[in-house]
């Protein structure tokens, strides 16, 4: 072969290798990229959108480990708890020394009720983080779970010893003495929690259930009494609370009880079915039947309420709805006696007396069967009846009580809901959620999707955005919310197809600055913060005056910001070589500690960097449109980040002027208050707040001034 063929072959082999490292070191950014956006999905909670990055990454590259572990942990945060076990499997086989993949399984395997298994790999975690408050936590929980209350007492031991200042160990554990039967115990606990935080609602809520169980109602009212007065919203309270007032013959107070909890949640089933019960025993049939037609709509195979319904029906005179009624009944319970004897009476005010004796006759030979031991319980027809409910309280029956006989007894929580709310367990949702959060009413952005909430105002105004979506350069209008909504597959599905066509627009016409910020919007919605914020600067560089611009380009600096020290906390807490990741992906990142003072510095001053950025992004918004208070809103945000809280109230000032029913600013601005020692101006800042639609206002007002 000639020299100079030789030649030209090692150089065309040398040209396909330096091809082939150059593609998979673009794959690998690119891979890196993907992934980092999928976290950025996840860390803002939008699960759907980040389980679509991680399939990418795991596609292109199966053998990482890290991909599995954040898809699991979105799956669980969807209830997907059976695919997230299988991830965090197939991740812990690519790298079984990820300790959070260990915490990650357990708590999904705890959520499908495979308790040995969730236990072993929370030991398996402890091993290498001994100490860890969530895992000893869960496991203390799946012990009580499965009942073996030495292997919890030990876990309590570990616990407490470790984190002796933890308030929700006590409760958890007198949760259960209260299931082993110890209430002495139990109380003990609920006492010690309660005097390690006074302002914590749910050891109120849960030391009432034991009063209550002791029939000693006046302590529970008390302590049901404080737990509303510290958290306002929570409706379980109230239905406890009427329960206890029954109880103690205070039909009015009980009555009251329902009352508010219906206006909170019109299709709460517990209350709508308790105060129709109620209704009926004052005599307000009307109404009553009103309650039951609810329960019925949302609960069609209620055979409780059909047969209240059908009685007061018949009170009422409506004797054709009240057959109707006991026909559905007697269909499904064929054996329940005053079902036949009470038709057997609407039958006959109608002139149906062939019907009405054959009623009568049915029931009186089943009477007979009956005293022979011939006939089946009534209870018995329906699967769902709860075994040993008879033993229940006289008055009240479990909300799974299928027992026909109980039809007129106040319902109250199953036993397994009960322990849902008595055991401070952190197997689902977010742990920083667990305790009442006083957070800062969060920044606004412009976007095309929000949370529906019927209590806060509907539409935030502004003229400039009007303007803007009425010359329809978009393909969908713009929306000013600080609720920003999660997208679903097709809306995933559509915004990555119109990054597409954004993209065929501007290579037609590379000077089109609405192109480029219609590409940001889809960009900002996809949560890759990177692509969104250089198409802001572009559209900004096309149009110096392009206030939307500066002002989602801000937004999505804070984003990054916010996401970036997450992410930096977690990566000091944890060792990503061994120990893991914080499974709580979501906003409480941790305060920085044990980096060497140079690094420090330098952290500082490139978040000070990022922090004048963005400002200088909300600075120009004011300066382009005055009237913009979503602007100063979230500069104001930004001042509390920093802790300059003097320059925040200025601001929230200037937006609550421009628009005095601004409540996101009075209640921030209170917050902004408290912080500087100023506690009658932020009481009333809190005050207008909740008047203007922010109930947690009145639960942060009664902490303050219960003091």
């Amino acid at each position: 072969m000639p020299l100079n063929h030789l030649y030209e072959m090692k150089k065309a082999i040398l040209f396909l290798i330096l091809q082939i490292f150059s593609i998979s070191l673009f794959a690998q950014i690119n891979t890196d990229r993907v992934l980092a956006i999928g976290r950025n999905a996840l860390y803002f909670e939008d699960y759907v959108l980040s389980i679509q990055y991680f399939n990418q990454v795991i596609k292109s590259k199966p053998w990482l480990a890290e991909p599995y572990f954040y898809r699991a942990v979105a799956k669980i945060n969807l209830d997907d708890y059976k695919g997230a076990e299988e991830d965090c499997t197939l991740c812990l086989q690519r790298n079984p020394f990820l300790t959070q993949a260990y915490y990650a399984r357990g708590i999904a395997r705890q959520s499908l009720e495979m308790y040995e298994e969730a236990i072993a790999d929370y030991q398996k975690g402890l091993e290498f983080k001994p100490e860890d408050r969530q895992m000893l936590v869960n496991m203390a929980v799946a012990f009580i779970q499965k009942k073996d209350f030495n292997g919890a007492e030990k876990t309590f031991d570990e616990l407490i010893a470790a984190h002796p200042k933890y308030s929700i160990n006590y409760l958890t554990r007198g949760a259960m003495y209260l299931e082993k039967g110890d209430t002495t115990k139990a109380l003990a606990d609920y006492d010690k929690a309660i005097e390690m935080d006074p302002y914590y609602a749910p050891a109120y809520g849960n030391r009432a259930i034991v009063y209550y169980q002791l029939n000693d109602y006046k302590d529970a009212l008390v302590d049901l009494n404080e737990a509303i007065r510290l958290d306002t919203r929570e409706s379980g309270y109230y239905i406890n609370r009427g329960l206890v007032r029954f109880q103690m013959n205070d039909l009015r107070g009980a009555m009251a009880d329902y009352d508010q909890v219906i206006s909170m949640d019109s299709r709460n089933l517990i209350a709508r079915f308790n105060r129709g019960l109620l209704r009926f025993q004052v005599g307000d049939n009307n109404r009553a039947i009103e309650d039951f037609d609810v329960v019925l709509e949302l609960e069609p195979d209620n055979y409780m309420a059909y047969y209240n319904r059908a009685l007061l029906r018949f009170e009422t005179g409506d004797y054709r709805g009240a057959i109707h009624d006991y026909d559905v009944v007697l269909e499904q319970y064929p054996t329940f006696l005053p079902g036949f004897i009470s038709r057997s009476e609407a039958k006959r005010k109608l002139g149906d007396n062939a019907g009405a004796d054959r009623d009568y006759w049915t029931a009186i030979r089943m009477e007979e069967q009956a005293k022979k031991g011939q006939l089946p319980n009534a209870s018995a027809s329906n699967s769902n009846a709860s075994s040993g409910s008879d033993q229940s309280d006289e008055n009240t029956r479990e909300q799974s009580d299928k027992n026909i006989n109980k039809f007129n007894r106040l319902v109250v929580y199953d036993k397994e809901e009960e322990r849902k709310s008595k055991y401070q367990s952190e197997v689902r949702g977010r742990v920083q959620d667990r305790n009442v959060r006083v957070d800062l009413e969060p920044q606004f952005v412009l976007t095309y999707y929000e949370k529906a909430n019927p209590v806060k105002k509907l539409v935030y105004y502004d003229k400039m955005v009007e303007d803007y979506n009425a010359r329809m350069l978009l393909k969908r209008k713009l929306r000013i919310t600080n609720e920003e909504a999660a997208l679903t597959e097709d809306q995933i599905a559509v915004h990555f197809a119109s990054i597409d066509e954004y993209s065929a627009v501007i290579a037609r016409e590379p000077d089109n600055a609405d192109a480029y910020f219609g590409r940001a919007m889809d960009f900002m919605l996809v949560q890759d913060f990177s692509e969104a914020i250089s198409n802001f600067t572009k559209a900004i560089e096309l149009n110096p005056s392009f206030t939307m611009a500066y002002f989602n380009r801000a937004v999505e600096r804070y984003k990054q910001l916010l996401y970036n020290q997450s992410q930096q906390a977690e990566n000091e807490s944890y060792d990503l070589n061994g120990v893991g990741m914080n499974l709580s992906i979501g906003r409480s990142a941790k305060p920085l500690s044990n980096i060497n003072s140079g690094a420090a510095q330098l952290k500082d001053s490139k978040r000070a960097y990022e922090h004048e950025q963005i400002m200088r992004d909300y600075d120009m918004v004011i300066k382009l449109n005055p009237g913009f208070v979503y602007a100063y809103f979230n500069r104001a945000n930004l001042r509390c980040a920093q802790r300059d809280f003097r320059a925040a109230i200025v601001d929230y000032s200037e937006a609550i002027e421009r628009d005095p029913e601004f409540a996101e600013a009075y209640y921030n601005r209170g917050l902004a208050r408290l912080s500087q020692g100023e506690v009658n101006l932020g009481i009333s800042d809190l005050s207008k707040a909740g008047e203007l639609g922010i109930y947690d206002a009145y639960s942060i007002i009664k902490r303050m001034t219960s003091r």
